[in-house]
């Protein structure tokens, strides 16, 4: 194992953090794509299209 002297425990909290926050940003993007692609999925259900023509089907 490499040795990171006395600041060892510094380092591995800063990298647990890091690793934590970009899992974090990522769980938030996959559900905020669910929701907006269920919100476009309604709208068309409505009757209400979209300019460019695809359906939010066509978002896969």
């Amino acid at each position: 194992m490499i040795s990171l002297g006395p600041y060892a425990s510094f380092i591995i909290t800063s990298y647990v953090l890091v690793a934590a926050v970009v899992l974090i940003l990522i769980i938030w993007i996959a559900i905020d794509h669910r929701r907006v692609r269920a919100r476009l999925h309604a709208l068309e259900e409505a009757g209400i299209g979209r300019r460019s023509g695809r359906s939010a089907t066509d978002l896969k």
